[in-house]
């Protein structure tokens, strides 16, 4: 069942998501070479507990029965497509890590990710990053009302596709609110005019997942880590938006992370 929100839950919504995304900005600021992801997680998680949050992965069921998330973020580096667990390797020059954040306030959740780069990375990592990015916003661009989910994915897939990337079908982004994952699924393929109808009140997470090679992915030991198959890159940037007045609007922000860039 897809849960539409109120004007009032909407603005719950929005102060869950700057949250994310000043914790995102927060996060940013010791991407570099030399720091663990483990370190990250640190400053994830005192940064969200000290803004009166709840850091929603940490904890978070098992899908496949395994043991609940350990982490407050999901930090996937390089050929880790999601849901990567913070660890003490270090990150070196070159690296990509996407970081994905969640945080529950007020009743209501918040949902982003960025793909930061380490230092200087190639001329061909940049463009998967750049082309993923923009991806993200030609499916907020097509989640008007009066169209459909499909019209989403199909944008999305669209643009990366054109790069020769590949897009990953077994993860999709999600409705959004009182829970992380709601109604409806938002896959980031499609075709145009398929799927539910986007009315006003709906509120989604839609989050590219991006490969450079194959789509084709794998699930690590741990039952969590996903990566791709041919051991290439991918790149992850995630928005959580509302259809509010007939307009389509950001909840979340990659305004502060890009400041420190």
């Amino acid at each position: 069942m897809i849960f539409l929100k109120t004007e009032d839950e909407i603005e719950l919504m929005r102060a869950a998501n700057q949250l994310v995304a000043k914790t995102l900005a927060e996060v940013g600021k010791h991407v570099k070479p030399g720091v663990t992801t483990k370190e990250l997680d640190k400053v994830a998680e005192e940064f969200i507990r000290d803004n009166g949050a709840v850091p929603t992965f940490k904890g978070f069921p098992n899908p496949c029965g395994g043991t609940p998330f350990p982490a407050s973020i999901c930090t996937s580096v390089n050929d880790v497509v999601v849901h990567g667990v913070p660890n003490d390797t270090p990150l070196v020059n070159g690296d990509i890590v996407s970081v994905d954040c969640g945080v529950l306030l007020n009743g209501f959740n918040g949902d982003s990710c960025y793909t930061f780069s380490v230092g200087e990375v190639t001329n061909e990592v940049a463009q998967l990053l750049d082309v993923t990015k923009k991806s993200l916003y030609e499916g907020i661009a097509n989640a008007q009302r009066g169209k459909r989910i499909g019209d989403i994915g199909y944008a999305v897939q669209t643009l990366c596709e054109s790069h020769g990337y590949g897009v990953v079908r077994e993860f999709v982004g999600h409705g959004i609110g009182r829970k992380m994952h709601e109604d409806p699924q938002v896959p980031n393929y499609g075709k145009k005019g398929n799927g539910p109808m986007i009315k006003s009140g709906l509120c989604i997470a839609i989050e590219p997942m991006i490969t450079m090679g194959s789509p084709k992915i794998y699930m690590t030991d741990d039952n969590w880590t996903i990566k791709t198959r041919d051991g290439k890159p991918s790149a992850h940037f995630e928005h959580t938006i509302a259809v509010h007045n007939g307009e389509v609007e950001i909840l979340s922000s990659f305004e502060d992370i890009e400041k420190t860039k």
